[in-house]
């Protein structure tokens, strides 16, 4: 029978040959990564290295650590048999590396097993399954809150009747959902106050309607005609065949107040505290912004993250030279999405009550927020809105706005990070509102939210915000919207900020927060048109600015304000930012960058200009330098030993050496790579490197970095390029992928290696493959840190010394004359002084650093603050 078949279908069995042939050889090309015959590289070791890498990545796929689609949404999978079993290990060895019996059972909590897999230690563990097993017990959120904002003649749960609807005009029209299985008049009703509508309406048992206009009496049927029961509750009625059952939600119709734009003649002129919040070594920006909203009417009062030591010290002497000034004194360590940004807000606004301090208002800024009004007008603006609250409203359906900032999921942070274990119900009562976490808000409010007795509403509240990602940006609305202060919302947070979301929600906090969340993007003079338009907008501040992306369109924002710079001042252009400061509190992340400090000034000391004329002693700082909104490179501010008995300060202008990239002469991208190096801490919302000096130690997380410019001489738009990663000993530690979505324009991309740590320290070697060919190759430097043995090749300082040398370029030195009289023990010691500069015997000259533009010493007229004392300028001490 077969014979017979096969030799009537003999061509359709060989074509089916041929297509099998095909598709095995096109299998085998897919797995294997094409090298170049000139290449170093070995097939055979490539695909050793590709099973590997294979294997792990299985394994991660049937470990708890679950991708973005799981983390955003609830995809459920299909799980197999052996699976199923593999699975089980994991939790069995899950669960006995805890050090305490849960209180509940968690085994069928996905996202809580996922949270304790990846928490770091047993407190934050514990933690989370406490949160856990409370949830399950109905313990931790109330499951009703009052809501006293007045609500006229409107009664929670009344039934208006049942009326008669119409597919093309529904009576009921702002939002719709379909409750297939737990559809009740309770359901509905709670779901249409929750979005803040005044009706809500129940319709072929399991439909729900929500709107704010009351059905016409015309439509009103007899009860009878509603004769459907609902999916949930078979005792109660859900309309009928377009007929509805209408209820009244209890709450009255919400408008936002409208600002008044002018005083009253006889006002009291408001009294503002600045609430500045800061994070990161942004000091001279902070000085910047203390300078463009200062005024002795109003008061300052600066919380600074608890781990930004730097920061800290540097702005206390501010409270001595400033009567209006504080610094808080109950510092937290707050995370991007964290419930410790509330806390840290409502802690620093009870201790503002508790100051001397008169006050009307309370304002929040950041280091990247900046005036773009004059505080006058400001002043006079709160001046006309006493006893106002402005917030920013999400300004969408409220369903997507609950959906989107995950407001329906319970959070619970700890090990700096916000792990999401599980959905939740929100409480019925109230309406849920939300947008911005930057307000101004009146001081009879922050009484009412900060009160050590509490209402029920309040301290139901912070119960449920105190699990809530982002719960700064919805606790202030929603306490709002639901008391008594619901007739002082404004819907304005005073802020203009610039949102670009393509590149702005890019998931950049997955590390620190189960969630992709959304973050705006600097201005930068392209976007000037935008501030200007706010001239008759009752917009005040703008955010985000930050020197180290733009310093021109702040100068530009500065002269606009106040008028421009007068003639001499120096340095407009230019800014510094402080990396390392000899007075911090020790970190890892230091120990390379100081390495690198130590080295430098080494090699400087015994280059052939100072041979044997000093010692370089401590570094004291380093110190990013940028002029023209170009990174020119870091300074290192250090002490030199120039004898026994004279130390003085020194600093050493350093930059990166670029000259490690190496692209291929023949291949059409390979013509088209402006930039290829290696980095950590790219910011994809703005597209570059935040490692300005490209400083990679041994626990980094290194990336390629790879611009292209524009082509049309591709046969495809999108292409992708294979990354391989290798050691100091020319072995290859991983292989990666980098996919550039559309060639045709210039682009900034970016692959993330996957290393494992510590890496080994010296000279990496990146290289980009196309299909055969080698397009591009660069190499980087990991710098040893002191706490680790270096590797044979970096077993002395001069091994060392000769690897920084060749990826960095020392470009000048200055030296500092503060100390007392040292003018006359320089002279006397050196036979030869000038008035700006040493000489001795023709070989050294040093410029005076105040003198030296570059120099992080030299006058900084930008962030110099004036007091009754005098100047008090914006440089490190």
């Amino acid at each position: 029978m077969f014979v017979i078949l096969f030799r009537r279908y003999k061509l359709l069995f060989l074509l089916g040959i041929v297509i099998l042939l095909i598709q095995v050889f096109l299998a085998y090309k897919s797995i294997k990564i094409p090298i170049e015959s000139g290449n170093k590289l070995f097939v055979d070791k490539i695909n050793s290295l590709k099973d590997q890498f294979q294997s792990f990545h299985e394994t991660k796929q049937k470990s708890l650590n679950y991708d973005e689609d799981i983390i955003n949404s609830n995809v459920q999978h299909q799980e197999t048999s052996a699976f199923r079993n593999d699975k089980e290990k994991t939790l069995a060895t899950l669960l006995s590396e805890l050090k305490f019996k849960p209180k509940c059972d968690i085994l069928k909590d996905k996202d809580v097993l996922s949270a304790i897999q990846r928490a770091k230690t047993q407190e934050c563990k514990e933690h989370i399954i406490d949160v856990a097993c409370a949830i399950k017990s109905n313990t931790l959120y109330p499951n009703t809150l009052p809501n006293s904002c007045p609500s006229g003649n409107y009664i929670a749960n009344r039934s208006i009747g049942c009326f008669k609807d119409n597919k093309k005009n529904r009576l009921l029209s702002k939002l719709y959902s379909n409750f297939k299985e737990s559809n009740s008049p309770k359901k509905c009703i709670n779901f249409c106050l929750l979005s803040g509508y005044l009706y809500s309406g129940l319709q072929y048992s399991t439909e729900c309607f929500c709107g704010n206009t009351e059905p016409d009496i015309k439509h009103k049927l007899p009860d009878s005609s509603c004769n459907m029961k609902c999916s949930a509750d078979q005792k109660a009625i859900c309309g009928g065949y377009f007929t509805m059952n209408v209820f009244e939600t209890g709450i009255a119709k919400f408008s936002p107040q409208i600002a008044e734009s002018q005083p009253k003649i006889a006002e009291t002129k408001a009294k503002i505290v600045f609430l500045l919040t800061l994070n990161g070594r942004a000091l001279r920006q902070v000085y910047r912004l203390i300078k463009s909203i200062y005024s002795v009417d109003h008061f300052y009062y600066i919380h600074v993250d608890t781990r930004q030591d730097y920061l800290y010290r540097e702005l206390l002497p501010l409270e001595t030279a400033f009567q209006n000034i504080r610094l808080a004194r109950k510092r937290l360590a707050t995370i991007w999405g964290g419930a410790s940004l509330l806390e840290m807000l409502l802690s620093c606004m009870a201790d503002l009550l508790k100051s001397d301090w008169e006050w009307d208002f309370v304002l929040n800024l950041s280091e990247s927020d900046f005036p773009i009004k004059s505080i006058d007008k400001l002043t006079q603006f709160l001046t006309a809105n006493k006893n106002k609250n402005f917030v920013k409203s999400h300004g969408r359906e409220v369903q997507r706005f609950i959906q989107k900032q995950g407001l329906d999921k319970t959070f619970v942070e700890c090990d700096t990070h916000m792990w999401r274990i599980g959905d939740r119900l929100l409480p019925l009562g109230i309406q849920i509102d939300g947008g911005s976490d930057w307000i101004c808000l009146s001081r009879n409010f922050i009484e009412y939210v900060t009160a050590e007795e509490k209402d029920k509403l309040i301290e139901g509240l912070l119960k449920i915000f105190r699990f809530t990602l982002l719960p700064a940006e919805s606790f202030f609305h929603t306490a709002i919207r639901n008391s008594i202060f619901c007739d002082s919302y404004i819907d304005n947070n005073l802020h203009i900020t610039n949102w670009k979301r393509k590149l702005g929600c890019k998931c950049q906090y997955r590390h620190i927060c189960d969630w992709c969340g959304c973050s705006p993007n600097d201005f930068k003079p392209e976007d000037w048109i935008r501030l200007q338009a706010t001239e008759t907008k009752q917009l005040f501040f703008g955010r985000k600015f930050e020197p180290v992306v733009n310093q021109l369109v702040i100068l530009q924002l500065e002269e606009w304000l106040f008028g421009p710079y007068t003639d001499g001042y120096l340095n407009l252009n230019s800014y510094w930012q402080s990396l390392y400061h000899h007075k911090d509190k020790s970190s890892s992340s230091n120990q390379a960058l100081l390495v690198l400090g130590s080295s430098l000034i080494r090699i400087n000391s015994k280059s052939n200009s100072f041979q044997q004329f000093y010692e370089p002693g401590k570094v004291l700082e380093i110190i990013d330098y940028f002029d023209l909104d170009v990174y020119k490179g870091f300074l290192i501010r250090h002490e030199a030993r120039f004898n026994e008995n004279i130390t003085l300060e020194v600093e050493t202008w350093c930059r990166t050496n670029n000259q490690h990239a190496q692209v291929s002469k023949s291949n059409k991208i390979a013509k088209k790579i402006m930039q290829l190096d290696v980095s950590t801490d790219f910011d994809q919302k703005e597209q570059m490197s935040r490692n300005f000096p490209r400083i990679i130690s041994q626990y980094s997380e290194p990336c390629l970095i790879m611009k292209l410019s524009s082509t049309s001489q591709v046969e495809n738009s999108t292409i992708t390029l294979n990354v391989v990663w290798t050691n100091p000993d020319d072995k290859v530690e991983d292989i990666g992928e980098m996919t550039i979505e559309d060639i045709t324009v210039t682009s900034i991309n970016f692959s993330k290696s996957n290393l494992k740590h510590p890496l080994m320290s010296g000279i990496w070697t990146v290289k980009i493959l196309q299909k055969k060919s080698l397009i591009g190759l660069t190499k980087f430097l990991v710098i040893p840190s002191f706490n680790n043995t270096m590797t044979k090749d970096l077993n002395s300082s001069h091994h060392l010394d000769k690897l920084i040398a060749n990826f960095y370029l020392i470009k000048d030195t200055c030296i500092s004359y503060n100390q007392k009289n040292i003018r006359d023990i320089i002279g006397t010691y050196l036979g030869n002084f000038g008035p700006s500069y040493l000489t001795s015997k023709n070989i050294v000259k040093f410029n005076e650093c105040k003198k030296s533009l570059w120099s992080s010493m030299s006058p900084d007229p930008k962030s110099e603050l004036l007091t009754d004392y005098g100047n008090f300028d914006g440089s490190s001490s």
